[in-house]
């Protein structure tokens, strides 16, 4: 594993970690009235070590192809073996990039070496698994 791809999965399992931590010890259950604790176990060396509570999605090119921002589906893009979450971005409304690029598609290339603002567009975004060919 790559240690961008490292950094950026202990990255986003820090985040996930902080966001369940101020969240309410209890999550509502939208079908009946009854509540469930929300627990997490998973650290820090856990996620560096690659073995944590919570895995990360491993994504195909078929499989990325299906969240591609149309028809309410989230709009996902993987760069350098990671998978962000770009459903959120408005240079990536609907799904498609004002440069031509489709999300459900691994842009590497286009992104690292060809856009004017490199990877660093995609630092803060959720992570929301790994990109294997």
């Amino acid at each position: 594993m790559s240690r961008r791809k490292l950094s950026l999965m202990l990255e986003a399992g820090i985040a996930g970690l902080l966001l369940v931590s101020c969240a309410p010890g209890t999550v509502e259950d939208s079908a009946s009235t009854s509540s469930e604790v929300v627990s997490v176990s998973s650290s820090a060396e856990e996620l560096a070590s690659g073995s944590s509570a919570m895995e990360m999605r491993t994504f195909t090119l078929e499989e990325l192809s299906q969240y591609n921002g149309k028809d309410g589906q989230p709009a996902y893009v993987a760069v350098d073996g990671v998978v962000y979450d770009v459903t959120n971005v408005e240079a990536w409304k609907d799904g498609e990039h004002k440069q031509g690029l489709t999300a459900g598609n691994e842009w590497t290339e286009e992104i690292t070496n060809q856009s004017p603002h490199g990877i660093k567009v995609l630092e803060g975004l959720p992570i929301v698994g790994e990109f294997v060919e």
